[in-house]
């Protein structure tokens, strides 16, 4: 990054959400109302004492392809360029761009975000 001439920075949104909870994990998340709804997340919820370092481990395995210049932290990712093989480092960062957007794209098919409801008994 230190070489290099632009950046952008980009912020994941509904970042814990995108991570889809282990089937046997699921009733460990449930939340019982007043009203007796028992509630079960899907996807993993904010608070979870594991969540952040399960949320940044997903993010850094996914964008692998993509960290010699889009490198993240949590839900931020950090993109930067600079001029290389005659190209203006504004062309550059265009196809950084492009390649972290569509690689972004081919992932977003993969992620859940819902809760689940049931009566306790």
């Amino acid at each position: 990054m230190a070489k290099s001439t632009i950046y952008s920075a980009l912020d994941l949104r509904d970042g814990f959400y995108q991570i889809l909870m282990r089937e046997s994990d699921i009733a460990l998340t449930a939340v019982s109302t007043p009203s007796g709804m028992l509630w079960e997340w899907l996807v993993m919820p904010q608070g979870l004492n594991n969540a952040p370092a399960t949320f940044n481990i997903c993010v850094t395995h996914l964008l692998r392809s993509v960290r010699d210049f889009a490198p993240s932290y949590f839900d931020d990712v950090f993109v930067h360029s600079r001029a290389v093989n005659g190209k203006t480092d504004v062309e550059v960062h265009k196809e950084h761009l492009r390649k972290l957007l569509g690689l972004m794209r081919v992932l977003s098919g993969r992620t859940a975000y819902a809760l689940t409801q049931r009566r306790s008994e």
